[in-house]
């Protein structure tokens, strides 16, 4: 029984998580050479991941005022304003020399990969409500631990991703434009998929 839990989990968190790779990976290629990216990317997965949970525990247990489905489009908005922001200091970093311009833009904040995290997690709420109101609470217990042991592979999976040599000289040379677009995109996904502002 604890064995196909386990193997349960595995599978929701691959369906469901899949995609923070990618993204994980332009944190990393944005905090190359900055000391403590690692251990700020890690502590704002796990934060974000950790909401991630609380939010579909509280949902699958009778608080779904606290948070209703017709909200989560909203978290679209998080990555969109990230990604904004994070354009516009590209762009006003322009003209200057590689070094120079990433000068104050290459600190990965553990907040802002907590708030990607959560605002990326609309279809993991989704998937996990429906799971846990149909499962014990030691099956659900089971599906926590497994997921958060697994927070910790993505992370370094992605981490590795990301120094790999070609990989790290491509994000390197155009993590300024990839970040950006990959988080407005995200953004605008979230937002009409989810039919946010009647889109």
């Amino acid at each position: 029984m604890v064995l196909t839990s386990m193997l349960q989990a595995i599978g929701l968190f691959l369906a469901t998580n899949i995609d923070d790779v990618v993204i994980l990976s332009l944190f990393f290629g944005r905090g190359q050479g900055q000391p403590g990216t690692t251990g700020r990317t890690l502590l704002g997965q796990y934060l974000g991941f950790i909401g991630i949970l609380g939010a579909a525990a509280l949902a699958a247990f009778g608080a779904q005022a606290l948070l209703p489905a017709a909200v989560l489009p909203y978290f679209g908005l998080i990555p969109l304003a990230i990604g904004l922001w994070a354009a516009w200091q590209a762009w006003q970093h322009r003209g200057l020399d590689g070094d120079d311009a990433q000068l104050g833009t290459q600190r990965v904040s553990a907040w802002t990969v907590a708030a990607m995290t959560f605002a990326n997690g609309g279809d993991n709420i989704g998937v996990y409500v429906p799971v846990f109101v149909s499962v014990s609470w030691h099956t659900i217990l089971t599906y926590c631990i497994v997921f958060l042991l697994l927070v910790g592979i993505l992370v370094f999976l992605a981490k590795w991703i990301a120094s790999r040599k070609p990989i790290a000289e491509a994000l390197e040379r155009w993590e300024h434009v990839l970040f950006p677009t990959v988080l407005i995109g995200l953004g605008i996904i979230i937002l009409v998929g989810g039919g946010a502002f009647g889109l």
